[in-house]
């Protein structure tokens, strides 16, 4: 049973930490997916193909990838509050530069750029709240904060398709005013961030004295207990079987997600339905898997089960995007990718809450920074092999079957690392 102190300090931290990084997230997801909606337009001006911009879409993740695990490094050294002021700031000076763009190859350049300067900032916050909330409200707080996804494609999707009505104001075309308007909120954002944030539960001045206490003392308890069987070290981090394979597991669900992220206005649009039409319809799927996303999670965290609700979310996704590829009519269409956006975001906070069960310190910043930065790279694999299926055969049906498949494996790897884990416990025991 929780304590009344508990509960008072845990909805404290929960209305000052979990909607600030919710808009956090909601403007970093929107500069990374809002491609989707600038391509409408933006494929005829610059004479890009589907297999171009898949390839520069997921670019992006080769950036991410490679400056991911020293970013989560530093930001572990220097506190949260220094590191995410100068993420956001540093991306949103890139993300406005789209509007600059002439070409495949500078097209390329400044998804490369806006990877590697966004790198660090999911890892950093998941391992932010390692350090604010207990392990078993982790995956509920981190549902919370993943509803961002789904919420900035519900909320972004129409008004991404009414800035793209701007075509001609001032003589820029509306992916440029589409791309400009949206970065601003980042920079903006980067600069309340270094005054609002709270690197450590120590320096919390906004808690009263007896929360503070408390909080300090339970995070240095599950610490404390953590420390036998937990990994400390950055090597250890890098290097744990059950991070490779958290990895590869997420790699399949960042497949899904960015699949829809890139792909879903395109997907929709060729039904025939007006430009506005598609940011509304967009807009529905992802409205619905924040609803289901939370509610799993709660669930999740009461039960204590984590494996068996990221595989059935990862099947749930698997089946919509088989679905969604033999889609005749627009209300099977919307169904299908309700339903993989459902699976996607599911699957996701009780995956996330996996990491830190096993590492801390040192280890916690390299371990998750590993396990996004190697999984993101779905989000390369799946756009790019889908927009090359739909230039060679004119449909997106066998990319959307690829990235069903990567789900099913994702599904699969879960209850064999979950395996695993049940026979070393038993062999301790």
């Amino acid at each position: 049973m929780e304590s009344e102190i508990e509960k008072r300090t845990l909805r404290r931290i929960s209305w000052r930490i979990v909607p600030f990084i919710m808009l956090l997230y909601f403007i970093a997801y929107i500069d990374r997916v809002n491609i989707g909606f600038a391509s409408l337009t933006m494929n005829k001006d610059l004479g890009l193909t589907a297999s171009m911009l898949g390839f520069g879409a997921g670019i992006f993740f080769w950036g991410y990838f490679l400056f991911e695990v020293p970013s989560n490094l530093i930001l572990n050294k220097v506190g949260a509050r220094i590191w995410i002021t100068r993420v956001m700031v540093t991306w949103g000076i890139i993300s406005g530069c789209m509007v600059f763009v002439q070409g495949p190859n500078s097209f390329y350049a400044m998804r490369f750029l806006l990877g590697a300067s966004e790198a660090g900032f999911f890892p950093g916050i998941i391992l932010y709240l390692s350090y604010w909330f207990p392990a078993r409200h982790r995956a509920g707080v981190t549902a919370y904060f993943m509803a961002a996804a789904p919420l900035s494609t519900a909320l972004g999707s129409p008004i991404s398709a009414a800035l793209l009505e701007m075509n001609g104001v001032m003589g820029l075309a509306g992916w440029q005013w589409l791309f400009i308007l949206e970065a601003i909120p980042a920079l903006i954002l980067g600069v309340v961030v270094f005054f609002y944030m709270t690197d450590r539960p120590e320096q919390a001045s906004w808690l009263k004295d007896d929360e503070r206490a408390w909080l300090v003392s339970a995070m240095n308890q599950e610490a404390a207990d953590k420390a036998a069987s937990a990994n400390h070290s950055i090597l250890r981090g890098l290097a744990d079987p059950r991070v490779i394979a958290l990895a590869l597991i997420y790699f399949g669900t960042s497949a899904g997600l960015y699949t829809l992220g890139i792909w879903a206005p395109q997907i929709i649009k060729q039904t025939g339905v007006s430009t506005m039409t598609v940011g509304l319809l967009n807009a529905i799927p992802p409205t619905v898997s924040v609803i289901a996303m939370v509610l799993w999670s709660r669930h999740s965290d009461r039960t204590g089960e984590r494996t068996w609700h990221v595989i059935l979310a990862c099947i749930a996704a698997a089946t919509g995007l088989v679905i969604a590829g033999s889609a005749h009519s627009i209300v099977g269409l919307i169904a299908a990718l309700t339903l993989v956006n459902v699976g996607i975001s599911c699957a996701k906070p009780p995956l996330w809450s996996m990491p830190t069960m096993f590492l801390s310190g040192a280890a916690a910043a390299s371990g998750i920074a590993v396990i996004n930065s190697v999984g993101n790279l779905g989000g390369f694999a799946a756009p790019a092999v889908i927009g090359w299926v739909k230039d060679r055969t004119g449909s997106f049906a066998g990319g959307l079957y690829f990235v069903a498949a990567l789900l099913v494996l994702s599904a699969v790897l879960t209850l064999l690392l979950a395996r695993s884990q049940t026979k070393k416990v038993a062999v301790a025991h």
